[in-house]
């Protein structure tokens, strides 16, 4: 329990942002959840068409801090060679 003014509006603000960077990582990984499933499952129009998607969230999550800036470039990098070998292979 907080015994200073500053202490109880710092409780406050992290009880704001805990909420906010919740629903940000939950947006990240359900999008990830449907990448990945499309690639397993060899939806290849449907992973090229998600694929621009979640680089896009991945970089907002980098930028506000909810992943490690080295993450997301390996997150990305890993799912974009994912989705490129899925292109060849049906080429």
């Amino acid at each position: 329990m907080p015994n200073h003014k500053s202490a109880e509006k710092r409780d406050r603000q992290i009880k704001r942002r805990t909420v906010i960077n919740r629903r940000n990582r939950s947006e990240m990984r359900t999008e990830l959840k449907k990448l990945r499933s499309a690639i397993s499952s060899g939806k290849k129009e449907d992973a090229v068409q998600i694929l621009p998607t979640i680089v896009s969230i991945i970089d907002r999550a980098v930028k506000k801090g909810i992943i490690h800036d080295n993450t997301g470039s390996r997150y990305k990098s890993r799912l974009t060679i994912r989705v490129n070998n899925m292109k060849a292979k049906a080429a």
